[in-house]
């Protein structure tokens, strides 16, 4: 049998699937409220079909290309599953309790802007979930900040700014781990670089945030719902400082250059012992908070909200959404779709700067387009990766700009899944906070500034 000439994907073919993908997640999330799984598995259906009938490509090279684009990710697909551990383990220890506990220590009338941005910040380093902390934490914040007379926008963005910064910069957040798998990083690298634009977005932040704040200074704190969430820490757990040690043990284990997996895996031992030692937890609480995620019922809401989670099991969503988009992704770049759409792109970017506004631009765009955080991050990055190499452009420079640009916007958008959730969470429509969610705008910003004056804009023998 004599194989038909595979032909080269135009800009055309590759805007198919790319429509095709948009309408059926936009369908799905926006009528249905569904997960974008089944609409990336129908995305990727329509591109293999335009490979196989119109580009006449072989299905064993789109099986290949599936499977080396997987292959590429699996170090990040296992670091998220021992992550889910590390959150169950260190929530069963009291850890993360504890540093949520000393977080909310901090609250005056006179700096309740600035102190709710940085309450938020810890908790979601903490957390490593933009989604738990303005869920939890967030909806307490959100409530005191309102009863206090101030506009709802204004705590909303203080709430959503620090949530994303420790979305971004916490080795425990899927998006830290997924960021640098597609750009052919490392993750203590990623974050690394990552703090030339976060420290000072939020310095910047901490600043606009005590200015507006001023106003507020004269009123009192309603301290109700903190005491009530206080107490509910106090009476389930045994709250030291000690508690700590876990978190800044992992902090100098990055800082030793110790490679992801195993310094996870001994944060999460660590959690492991400290669960027994000052919780009194059994081998049975651990392994199953380690599989299944931390369980509690201590009669206040929001404190189930935020300590229910984590475990092997509760990483599982995440990790199939990231096969289903790379999956995707692995189809579009091996028919050379992917290729056809960077070629324009790529064809306006004529210096490192615009190549940085050009990948921050196709972020927002997906995040726009299709509704989902993890697109902005998987399609860009494999479109991107190739061009930035040919450039001597470490890949941990467009590893922070997809999280920089991904991220942090998806927030920002009414209708993404992340705009989506932080609307009804908080109360407050995207649109409305937009405007003081200070550090998911300047983040991107100083990403872009950064490409065009060449700071920090490592070279691939620096990484």
């Amino acid at each position: 049998m004599v194989s038909r000439p595979v032909k080269e994907a135009t800009i055309l073919h590759a805007l198919i699937p790319i429509v095709i993908l948009v309408a059926a997640l936009s369908y799905a999330i926006l009528v249905h409220e569904a997960a974008p799984h089944i609409p990336l598995i129908v995305g990727t259906i329509v591109a293999a079909a335009v490979a196989v009938f119109m580009l006449g490509t072989p299905w064993d090279e789109l099986e290949e290309g599936m499977r080396s684009t997987l292959s590429a990710t699996l170090q990040a697909i296992l670091i998220l599953m021992i992550v889910g551990t590390l959150i169950g383990l260190w929530i069963l220890s009291g850890t993360i309790p504890a540093m949520i506990y000393y977080g909310l220590q901090i609250l005056s009338p006179a700096v309740f802007l600035p102190a709710a941005f940085i309450i938020c910040c810890i908790v979601s380093l903490a957390t490593g979930t933009s989604w738990g902390t303005a869920g939890t934490v967030g909806i307490a914040l959100t409530g005191i900040g309102i009863g206090l007379g101030m506009p709802a926008g204004m705590v909303a963005g203080a709430v959503v700014s620090g949530a994303y910064f420790g979305d971004k910069l916490s080795p425990l957040s899927d998006t830290t781990n997924l960021s640098p798998a597609m750009a052919g990083s490392s993750l203590f690298a990623h974050i690394k670089h990552m703090l030339y634009t976060s420290i000072p977005a939020f310095a910047i932040s901490l600043v606009l945030y005590a200015v507006l704040g001023m106003r507020f200074a004269g009123k009192e704190l309603d301290v109700g719902r903190i005491n009530e969430i206080l107490d509910a820490l106090r009476a389930n757990f045994t709250i030291s400082p000690l508690l700590l040690i876990p978190p800044l043990v992992v902090i100098l284990l990055i800082a030793m250059k110790i490679p992801a997996l195993p310094g996870l895996i001994g944060g999460s031992v660590l959690g492991g012992i400290f669960a027994a030692i000052f919780q009194g937890a059994s081998v049975g609480d651990i392994i199953g908070s380690a599989h299944y995620g931390f369980e509690i019922e201590s009669g206040v809401a929001v404190v189930d909200r935020l300590l229910n989670r984590g475990g092997l099991d509760g990483m599982m969503w995440t990790v199939a959404l990231i096969i289903c988009a790379l999956t995707f992704g692995g189809v579009m770049e091996k028919t050379g779709m992917l290729r056809a759409i960077g070629t324009k792109l790529f064809a306006m970017a004529k210096t490192t700067g615009s190549l940085v506004l050009s990948t921050a631009i196709s972020c927002l765009a997906i995040n726009i387009l299709a509704a989902d955080q993890y697109l902005s991050i998987v399609l860009p990055g494999r479109l991107f990766k190739d061009e930035y190499a040919k450039r001597d452009l470490a890949p941990k420079n467009l590893s922070r700009v997809l999280e920089g640009a991904g991220t942090v916007t998806s927030a920002l958008i009414p209708w993404n899944t992340c705009g989506a959730f932080m609307a009804v969470t908080l109360g407050v429509s995207p649109l409305v906070f937009l405007p003081y969610a200070f550090f998911n705008l300047l983040v991107p910003i100083i990403n872009v500034i950064y490409g065009y004056t060449g700071f920090s804009m490592a070279k691939v023998a620096d990484e």
